[in-house]
């Protein structure tokens, strides 16, 4: 694949990302929540580490990325 469609692909995929954070929020209130994610939340501090949530974006987007990568 040539760099010049793999840079122009991620951009559209942050842009997508944005509007989405920005116009529908809620789409995304799962992220950080699901069970297996650690928080600790104590006076003064606040720790969150999504270890569930980002194994589920992690197989969400190789499997988008292995898709387009055969159409390509």
């Amino acid at each position: 694949m040539h760099p010049g469609k793999v840079i122009i692909l991620i951009g559209l995929a942050t842009v997508a990302l944005g509007a989405t954070l920005l116009w529908a929020p809620w789409l995304l209130s799962w992220f950080g929540r699901l069970p297996g994610d650690i928080r600790i939340d104590r006076e003064g501090m606040s720790i969150r580490f999504p270890v569930v949530s980002m194994l589920v974006v992690s197989i969400v987007l190789t499997v988008l990325v292995n898709l387009i990568a055969r159409r390509l």
